[in-house]
């Protein structure tokens, strides 16, 4: 459980450091900024991962490793989960958040876990007691509670494509935790490797499809040498920090379970907002994240585990 919670209070704090990001110059205040910051910016975290996840396996002498899980079919089905999980997933959240509000776009993408617990049940076989998924509901209702409260009902998109993006996001993201799980139950490829697989494939993705479909790479070869986007870059370590948590927690706990904790990362944003930018939360933002950590927790947990009295010595 402990890699699941890390992994969501670390991508909090990507969040974070992301959103101070997308509020400097270049990625305000223009034309061009209201209409690609978002995806040129989703499309340098992903790179900075890689190349964060690159100099990490290299260090540890690892390269190998993740050359020789490439070959394997376990490794190729990571590179589905990667297509799912980052272009089309993040490309999705991106086109929704244009279109219906970022409010909106967290209300519905945040049921991707519930998406992937299904998935995880009829394709794993992993196993989620009652009282647990209703834990998870609990989350997932403080969460789309803090996504109404910030809904932005003055954007003006299609509502359809809004929609569309929402539920590519919600498929893809829950569809990346499960396709990689089982790739990850062959011994060739482990979380690392596996990490490593997905980052590489999103970067590359992003940078020889998704931008040139958006004609968003002039921008971001101007947006590059930015202040900005060192702290982008600053982000994708934290981001990387947090898939490589998030990730062990999926090999060690199964798919449904590490989702589950890694959107505790709601929560996280809010409490570190509090600490590195002095926003202080509502009554009721306050009371969603005490029932997004403590929904988060029991949907991971044994309950007779974690309710039972230590034994005395």
């Amino acid at each position: 459980m402990k890699y699941g919670l890390t992994s969501g209070l670390l991508w909090g704090l990507d969040t974070v450091i992301l959103g101070i990001a997308l509020g400097m110059s270049p990625y305000i205040g223009t034309v061009e900024a209201l209409a690609l910051a978002a995806i040129v910016s989703s499309a340098l975290h992903d790179v900075f991962c890689a190349l964060w996840l690159f100099v990490y396996m290299a260090v540890r002498g690892r390269l190998g490793d993740t050359l020789a899980a490439l070959k394997t079919r376990s490794g190729k089905v990571v590179i589905l989960g990667a297509l799912l999980g980052g272009p089309i997933g993040m490309t999705g959240y991106v086109t929704a958040i244009n279109n219906i509000g970022a409010g909106y776009t967290a209300i519905i993408s945040s049921f991707y876990p519930a998406f992937g617990t299904v998935m995880a049940v009829l394709l794993l076989k992993e196993k989620m007691a009652a009282k647990q998924v209703a834990a998870l509901m609990v989350a997932l209702a403080g969460i789309i509670t803090m996504g109404y409260l910030s809904a932005d009902t003055t954007v003006s998109g299609d509502p359809l494509l809004g929609l569309i993006g929402a539920a590519a996001c919600v498929i893809g993201w829950g569809s990346e935790a499960v396709l990689c799980a089982w790739g990850m139950r062959d011994d060739a490829v482990d979380n690392e490797t596996a990490l490593q697989i997905r980052e590489t494939t999103s970067a590359i993705v992003y940078c020889l499809v998704v931008l040139p479909l958006f004609g968003a790479w002039a921008w971001t070869a101007s947006v590059i040498p930015s202040l900005a986007t060192g702290v982008v870059a600053l982000a994708g370590l934290a981001g990387a920090t947090s898939y490589l948590f998030y990730y062990k927690g999926i090999a060690v706990i199964g798919a449904a379970k590490g989702m589950a904790l890694n959107i505790s990362y709601s929560a996280w944003a809010v409490l570190l907002g509090v600490v590195l930018l002095g926003a202080i939360p509502g009554p009721l933002e306050i009371f969603c994240c005490i029932a997004i950590l403590c929904g988060t927790v029991l949907a991971a947990s044994d309950w007779k585990e974690l309710f039972s009295r230590p034994a005395r010595a």
